[in-house]
């Protein structure tokens, strides 16, 4: 389940992930999020949480999520993934090597320094 974060800054588009993640989620609660930020402010600015394994994603949330990122590959300025799994923190911060934008991984314990970076405004 896809659930919106929404005690956060305007300017972002925060999401909490727990048991399985569907294509349906990316469709009705993920798209529509981003395309409210990017219309408001041109840009993604992007944080999740994991609070489930990746293995609960099913393989129609992932073709959602490559689409979405291909979609708008030039509008990424940063992306949060708070988690406590290391192998997923070091692979995030690896896409700002691939992608445009800045991706950085974040330890459960530090939630609010990651809304706080992704929050700001670096465009």
């Amino acid at each position: 389940m896809i659930q919106l974060i929404q005690d956060s800054p305007n300017n972002i588009a925060a999401f909490r992930a727990t048991g399985e993640v569907t294509k349906e989620h990316f469709q009705n609660i993920i798209i529509p999020e981003v395309d409210r930020v990017i219309q408001q402010v041109k840009h993604i600015n992007f944080l999740l949480v994991l609070d489930t394994e990746l293995e609960n994603f099913t393989t129609g949330a992932w073709v959602q999520d490559a689409m979405l990122g291909l979609k708008n590959i030039g509008k990424w300025n940063r992306a949060a993934i708070v988690t406590d799994s290391d192998t997923i923190i070091s692979f995030t911060n690896g896409f700002s090597y691939l992608i445009p934008g800045e991706f950085k991984g974040f330890k459960k314990e530090q939630y609010d320094e990651a809304l706080t970076w992704v929050s700001e405004e670096t465009l």
